[in-house]
């Protein structure tokens, strides 16, 4: 019997734009101290487990056309460009043999930053210590780093620094000194990263997941910009000027040229360059007010710190392995890292101010040369910008919460701070009431749970209002409207509630009076400015709500146990398939009511019927877990 013919190799030209990505990128040549460089060969054992297929077309990787499949050419240049592992300094002390043809040509990056986790607080051997940055590619005018994680360990793992020593790929002796990385947490990744970006969450995004064998993966991440905040401070740490100028003019140029920031003159003068670090600074405020403002509405537990690791420095969130969206304020939630704690919701917003602080000094020290005291700092001007642009944003997501439209929200938080104010109070009285049980364990940390679901509430309360006004045959009395105490209790409790905390007391009975008459106020107060009457903001807002407070909202409980129920899957789901349920399951997340109304959503593809079972049990899990961590 003749043996089969082998497979004909697809023509490697049609995906140059993949292969394009080959370890070259311009920070080598415009900050050559911010990395250390690493040659890589080609791994042999690597198959393709997802694919975003959008992210690809929409950095131009593949054509605007192609199918959401994975063909033979397609597969063959993801593999050949990701399927990779460096030669670290292990590998050249015992002189590992690599064959010819699987050494790479370029280097890739293992880029310098400060990170929490090292004991040397300066920087001088901490940054990427598992990942490399693949390169770069520019499409439409915008331009994508793509950086992979599982590459291999790198001498600025925090275990080299701990230990003193150069570590294999794949060991198991040290804790961050491994060098890889989980096929299923690339997978819960890429679901809570489109998740978070249909929802306008700024975040990197995965591209791909190349699977090895025994569980591990390689985790290709992109985003308009990989640099973190971290990445300046420890040249800032280090007192190197000429880097920190350096990375800071990529970072700047990369936002101009993409659309991001403002355009700026080229720094020749003196006057130019402190213009252009002002309004660095200035930028920076901003953003890092409005994410950790977000983070607060939607209750996104995202380790912000003073190393400015955890977060891009455009505020998108990176690292997915201590990123949660919870159910409830979990506001007492602290991930264990081994051997520290870290923050809190709600500590977020000073850490973020401190990081913007930080900027300040970046900035001086770039313009005058000198690095300033940080203490010196404490009231400098983008700090009144940040405070400014907190409280503006988390107002503007409070009404948004609550089902105004941006129409409505305007005059409501220009003419209206008292309505709002007494709507805030009464309603974070209910969000950050804690259990009677106090602190408990939870499997990667420790918690106090909130007590009360306030998505249920926003979500009823208006449909109940427009139901009472439309049944009443004269105008309702605010008195009428109201539900009793006990029934809006009823709609708010969560399962944390212990029986203590389900008992009707006076004090809560005012509380849901208070919420409700507040909620009431800023109604009446919409209906005033948009000069209509009561009834119809309440039917817009019971028709806006339950999809931006849905009954089932995605927590990173249930993530973990979506992507383990995909993968648990057999016949293993292929790169379509699983491409196609994560899509399916991020527009059931979409919480925008405008795209609901004007059937604006994505068009779903047509699912399997084993597809639909999975897809309907990851619903399930998510009903399930829907006020977790």
């Amino acid at each position: 019997m003749a043996s089969p013919a082998p497979r004909k190799r697809a023509d490697p030209r049609r995906y140059a734009r993949v292969r394009g990505i080959d370890g070259r990128h311009p920070l080598k040549r415009a900050a050559p101290t911010a990395y250390v460089p690493y040659r890589a060969r080609r791994r042999r054992d690597t198959r393709v487990a997802y694919l975003n297929f959008a992210l690809a077309r929409e950095m131009g990787l593949i054509p605007a056309d192609h199918p959401d499949r994975l063909t033979a050419g397609l597969r063959d240049a993801l593999l050949e460009t990701f399927g990779l592992v460096i030669l670290n300094e292990y590998d050249f002390l015992n002189r590992t043999h690599v064959p010819r043809g699987d050494l790479l040509p370029h280097s890739y990056m293992a880029t310098r930053y400060l990170q929490l986790q090292h004991p040397d607080k300066r920087g001088l051997s901490s940054g990427d210590g598992r990942s490399v940055w693949n390169g770069t590619t520019r499409h439409r005018g915008t331009s994508w780093d793509v950086s992979s994680c599982g590459t291999g360990v790198t001498r600025l793992c925090p275990a080299t620094s701990q230990h003193g020593r150069f570590f294999q790929t794949g060991n198991w002796v040290a804790s961050y000194g491994c060098g890889t990385a989980a096929l299923e947490e690339g997978i819960n990744a890429a679901l809570m990263s489109e998740v978070f970006h249909r929802n306008g969450i700024a975040t990197e995004r995965v591209l791909a997941v190349i699977a090895l064998p025994s569980g591990l993966a390689i985790n290709v991440r992109a985003a308009r910009s990989l640099l973190r905040p971290s990445h300046f401070f420890v040249h800032l740490a280090r007192d190197d000027s000429e880097s920190l100028r350096q990375t800071v003019d990529f970072f700047i140029d990369r936002r101009i040229a993409n659309g991001d920031f403002p355009e700026l003159p080229p720094p020749d003068t003196a006057a130019r360059r402190a213009r252009r670090y002002a309004c660095f600074a200035e930028d920076a405020a901003r953003t890092f007010a409005r994410i950790t403002a977000r983070f607060e509405s939607d209750y996104v537990f995202c380790w912000l710190d003073w190393d400015g690791d955890n977060i891009l420095a455009d505020g998108g969130i990176i690292d997915y392995g201590s990123v949660r969206q919870f159910g409830l304020y979990h506001r007492e939630y602290r991930f264990d890292d081994t051997d520290r704690m870290s923050t809190t919701i709600p500590e977020q917003r000073r850490k973020a101010r401190h990081i913007v602080q930080k900027y300040a000094q970046i900035r001086d020290t770039l313009i005058t040369g000198e690095r300033p005291r940080l203490d010196t700092l404490a009231d400098d001007p983008v700090l009144a910008i940040f405070d400014e642009e907190f409280a503006r944003t988390r107002t503007a997501l409070l009404l948004e919460k609550v089902g105004f439209t941006p129409a409505q929200a305007e005059p409501l938080a220009a003419r209206e701070p008292a309505a709002i104010a007494r709507f805030q109070r009464a309603f974070s009285s209910f969000e950050r009431a804690r259990s009677s049980r106090g602190r408990v364990r939870v499997p990667d940390g420790i918690s106090w749970n909130a007590v009360y679901c306030m998505a249920d509430v926003l979500r009823e309360l208006p449909v109940h209002y427009a139901n009472t006004v439309a049944d009443s045959k004269e105008a309702a009395r605010v008195d009428e409207l109201l539900l009793p105490p006990r029934e809006l209790l009823d709609i708010a409790l969560s399962d944390y509630a212990s029986r203590r905390d389900r008992e009707m007391t006076e004090h809560r009975g005012r509380m849901a009076r208070e919420l409700q008459l507040a909620y009431l106020d800023l109604v009446d107060a919409a209906a005033r400015h948009a000069r209509t009457g009561r009834e119809q903001i309440l039917d817009e807002l019971a028709a806006r709500a339950p999809t931006l407070n849905p009954e089932a909202r995605i927590t990173g409980d249930a993530v973990d146990h979506a992507v383990s129920r995909m993968l648990a899957s057999r016949p293993r789901v292929s790169p379509e398939s699983l491409y196609r349920l994560i899509n399916a399951f991020t527009e059931d997340q979409d919480r925008c009511p405008d795209r609901a109304s004007s059937g604006r959503r994505d068009r779903r593809p047509r699912l399997s019927r084993r597809e639909r079972t999975l897809l309907a049990r990851m619903r399930e899990i998510t009903r399930e877990l829907k006020e977790g961590l």
